[in-house]
């Protein structure tokens, strides 16, 4: 399934507030909840095992990319929030560079196969510096989708 397919344009944020990875991961689990993508009450069980996940390993990439998930059985379709943090922040990354984008990924408990190629595709699409350069300068939600679709497509 294509990024494009999973991430709402409502689940988007452009200017991440959060001071450091556990308040991006925090504001970007509201906006599953906000998006419509996950159910307030199941925010904090998701938010926990996000948590969980991030304390196992940093999930701080490198080339300013992020990719905190986890599984949980609160969400019954795999969800997707994107953050961008403009100036960047310390993500524990494994280059030891500041982080500016930060795809939050949550699957349902019984879907590994699912997780991992959600995964993959992320890592393969953010190989693309010209992707990376794109959705740290896009000015609104639709343009960061039309990026993506767009390096989903393979058009630069």
């Amino acid at each position: 399934m294509k990024l494009s397919e999973l991430l709402p344009t409502a689940a988007i944020r452009l200017d991440m507030e959060g001071k450091d990875k556990w308040e991006l991961i925090s504001e970007l689990t509201d906006t599953l909840v906000t998006s419509g993508q996950v159910e307030a009450g199941s925010r904090d069980a998701v938010h926990d095992a996000l948590v969980a996940r991030e304390r196992s390993m940093s999930t701080g990439m490198e080339k300013g990319i992020a990719i905190p998930h986890a599984s949980a059985p609160e969400v019954e379709e795999t969800v997707v929030a994107l953050g961008i943090a403009r100036g960047g922040l310390d993500f524990e990354a494994i280059d030891g560079q500041p982080t500016h984008l930060v795809f939050l990924l949550v699957n349902p408990a019984n879907r590994t196969k699912t997780h991992i190629r959600t995964l993959a595709e992320l890592a393969r699409l953010t190989s693309s510096p010209e992707l990376r350069e794109a959705l740290r300068e896009a000015t609104s939600a639709d343009e960061a989708l039309d990026r993506i679709r767009s390096a989903e497509a393979g058009v630069p």
